[in-house]
């Protein structure tokens, strides 16, 4: 008779069957998931913030003054953030979808999408922030 903390097939502790054992694999899909739903989020408010014209350019550009707060450029920073891993670890799915023989090169492709990654945004996170310390 199984304990019932133990899981039912393979007899191992539950606890056990949950830890977490991925690399990068597992990261580059769960950053992947949550800036798809940040890319979502966004576009929900820019979706908003463009139907705002509709009710004449006084209302639209009254709350222009969001955009050029401290606080916007550091969101922007993250959108980039969202936006390039997004998109580089997309092409790189898709790289591997076409050839499959190259998911055996999976960590290392991840690590060749970092070195590309880093250094864009770096540059651009510097841009952004730039007029914050001018």
């Amino acid at each position: 008779m199984t304990s019932s903390r133990t899981v039912y097939r393979r007899g191992r502790p539950i606890l056990e069957g949950l830890r977490y054992r991925g690399r990068e694999g597992m990261f580059a899909w769960l950053l992947h998931r949550a800036t798809g739903v940040g890319i979502v989020l966004f576009l929900l408010v820019h979706i908003f913030d463009i139907f705002l014209i509709g009710f004449g350019p006084d209302v639209f550009n009254k709350l222009l003054f969001l955009y050029k707060a401290w606080w916007a450029r550091i969101l922007e920073v993250f959108l980039l953030f969202g936006v390039l891993f997004h998109a580089l670890n997309g092409a790189r799915i898709i790289v591997q979808d076409f050839w499959p023989r190259l998911w055996r090169y999976e960590r290392q492709l991840i690590w060749a999408e970092m070195a590309i990654f880093i250094p864009i945004f770096l540059w651009g996170a510097y841009v952004f922030l730039q007029p914050l310390f001018r």
